[in-house]
């Protein structure tokens, strides 16, 4: 008996299997909806009287679970990068050429649709979907394999055959236009916020807790890259195609271009089809095709040599400018916005546009009544371009930038060299006080449980004025406030208890020192190690460091010299926060690389650039960014900057590799 419910159960996920990629792959299905949901109940029942049969990968899969724990961050084995970005056929031209100078021989180019979504990439071992990680910060991101299952155009089992034992394959995973269209009708008819855009949707529902949660959404992808040490291809294109006969879904607007010319008709037909499709876009891929030209052309620090994105010019929409509002920022920053009659553009209603600073206004000859050009390009809030001047009948208020602060009346001031006006009541304005807050609790920081929500009420109830408040509040307090119940209250006590153990960078960048990046706060913490030497350190010193210059180094300064700031950082030392970093990552471990300069390039197999970077520091070295006559010698992963090895072979600075390395310092 158990063996002929094997076969059937076996049987059912074989043709779920199928007739999902029929369905939402291929677009043809070939059964009918009753049909496919009968089969599944009887594939769920089965499974629920046999539950020793579980496959993680079963087609039941799909609907999700209620039941979903936080994500864990897991470091990507190769970097996931972002693409430089041209605007012009000239750049593009640029690109071309440039390419073909570097590598001395002819390209063949690869176009395809840039999807507007959220970026993934997936692992599958021996045929099965294993890991699916989210971009993050590009080293590592959050392991989303449960929710990612539920989406039905991406295969959890490959079919055919040929496929690599282990490989990985990158796309975008969007909403498309239709299914968001129809969560903000829900949202709105709940009162809920609205979604900005798809992108934005599919981010949020990609980390939602409740996977079947994410099922409902309906999301979509497509996949457009593959990683391996096994490719059966040896071009990009020919690695696509193979993709798709295993189940993946590829685009079909994808094609080799064996001249400029013919990119740029791909460019200027699909600039118009877009529109058409049901899902967005906002440019056009262009890739190197050959692989080996690929890894040759290698990568900068931040994008790859061998493709670019080309970016559509972002589309208009003409409308009546109703009023100007100020918004007052975290870092008391002052941001006009312009509201406009709704008017439709890029697939979203569009009421608002920001009017960034004081010279753009005054530039733009803005009054009140006019009928404004909007343009939307790549931005949840669309910015006005211009005025149509012949459509003015009757000439309203001319619109002035203001001169005190909207929300605590404080006059404005507007640093030299700097666009923006700024309320320096850094410890009286309501907006800049609560944005101290939630910069300092979101997930980058300390991880505290507290949104945007939660802050605000707990600001305007008077029981947190500033970060260090609330590292003092109590459950029992909490209870006493609307909407709170026994277990939100502990939760966020916990939470707050918990993040006394994030490590000193991570405090570092919540204190929110204008400037002070997540990259800056790690790069302070690694160099200083604790906050004592931050607070006294001098300018030149801190602008020996990586990264930082002269505007960051004052800001630093600036921020350790106001008293209120150093009774701040006293107060969140006296409840225990981590303000030194781990000894392991700084503890001299020997001596063997003392007074040598080392130039770190490239991607490694055991460990991050970072990693790396420590180690050299723990062992008497010194990292140091560019290649010079006094470099000892270069620690060269796989895609080493093609600058740095061209440099490195004209002053004869030595290679070692990663191996080398660690046996150095063993």
């Amino acid at each position: 008996m158990n063996s002929d419910s094997k076969n059937r159960i076996e049987c059912l996920r074989e043709q779920l299997h199928t007739h999902n990629y029929n369905y939402y792959v291929l677009n043809q299905p070939t059964i009918s909806d009753i049909e496919f949901d009968q089969k599944l109940k009887e594939l769920q029942d089965l499974e629920s009287q046999y539950p020793e049969f579980f496959d993680s990968n079963s087609p039941t899969m799909r609907v999700g679970s209620d039941i979903s724990e936080g994500f864990k961050q897991v470091a990507h084995k190769y970097p996931m990068l972002s693409l430089s970005n041209t605007y012009s056929e000239s750049e593009v031209t640029e690109f071309y050429e440039r390419t073909k100078k570097l590598i001395n021989e002819d390209v063949e180019l690869v176009c395809e649709l840039k999807y507007d979504g959220t970026s993934i990439s997936l692992t599958y071992e021996n045929g099965n979907l294993i890991q699916a990680i989210t971009r993050g910060d590009g080293e590592k991101g959050d392991d989303v394999t449960v929710n990612v299952k539920t989406i039905r155009s991406i295969p959890l089992k490959l079919s055919g055959s040929g496929y690599p034992a282990l490989f990985e394959i990158r796309g975008e995973i969007l909403m498309p236009w239709q299914v968001f269209d129809d969560l903000n009708k829900e949202r709105e008819a709940q009162e809920e916020q609205l979604f900005a855009n798809p992108r934005n949707a599919a981010s949020g529902t990609l980390k939602l807790q409740n996977s079947s949660e994410v099922a409902k959404r309906k999301l979509d992808a497509y996949l457009y890259y593959m990683l391996g040490e096994s490719l059966p291809g040896k071009t990009h294109f020919e690695n696509l195609q193979k993709a798709k006969s295993w189940g993946f879904k590829i685009s079909e607007a994808t094609k080799v271009c064996k001249s400029l010319q013919e990119v740029f008709d791909f460019i200027n037909y699909w600039d118009k089809e877009r529109k058409n499709l049901a899902v967005a876009t906002d440019g056009i891929v262009i890739k190197v095709n050959s692989l080996l030209q690929q890894m040759n052309l290698g990568y900068t620090a931040k994008s790859p040599r061998w493709a670019i994105a080309y970016k559509f010019q972002a589309e208009q929409a003409c409308t009546r400018l109703n009023s100007v509002s100020f918004q007052v920022g975290r870092t008391g920053a002052v941001t006009p916005v312009a509201n406009l009659d709704p008017v439709q553009l890029s697939g979203t209603t569009v009421k608002r546009a920001s009017l960034h600073n004081a010279s753009i206004i005054e530039g733009l000859d803005l009054h009140i009544g006019d009928m404004v050009f909007v343009e939307k390009g790549g931005e949840i809030i669309p910015k006005i371009v211009g005025i149509d001047k012949q459509a003015r009948l009757l000439l309203g208020d001319k619109v002035k930038f203001i001169k005190k602060c909207p929300e605590c009346g404080t006059e404005l001031i507007r640093v030299e060299g700097e666009a923006a006006h700024y309320c320096p009541n850094e410890e009286g304005c309501p907006p800049q006080l609560k944005g101290k807050i939630e910069h300092f609790v979101s997930r980058k920081a300390m991880n505290i449980t507290a949104g945007v929500e939660t802050v605000e009420q707990l600001f305007d109830k008077g029981y947190i004025r500033n970060i260090a408040d609330l590292y003092t509040l109590r459950w029992e307090d909490l209870l006493l406030l609307e909407r709170w119940g026994e277990k939100s209250a502990k939760n966020l006590i916990q939470s707050i208890e918990n993040s006394k153990l994030v490590p000193f960078e991570r405090v570092l960048f919540g204190l929110g020192i204008r400037y002070v990046g997540e990259t800056v706060a790690k790069k302070l913490a690694l160099t200083l190690h604790n906050i004592e030497a931050l607070e006294t350190v001098s300018f030149e010193e801190l602008i020996t460091i990586e990264e930082i210059g002269d505007r960051i180094a004052r800001s630093i300064l600036d921020f350790f010299a106001n008293q209120n700031n150093q009774k701040l950082v006293n107060r969140l030392k006296s409840y225990g926060l981590n303000f030194q970093i781990d000894e392991q990552k700084v503890v001299k471990s020997s001596n063997k690389l003392d007074g040598k300069s080392i130039v770190i390039s490239g991607t490694f197999a055991k460990y991050s650039r970072d990693e790396l970077k420590i180690m050299v520091e723990q062992h008497g070295g010194k990292n140091v960014a560019s290649v010079s006559a006094k470099t000892d010698f270069i620690l060269a992963g796989e895609n080493m900057g093609p600058s740095k090895l061209e440099k490195a072979q004209k002053l004869g600075v030595k290679l070692i590799t990663e191996n080398d390395f660690l046996m150095m310092i063993e």
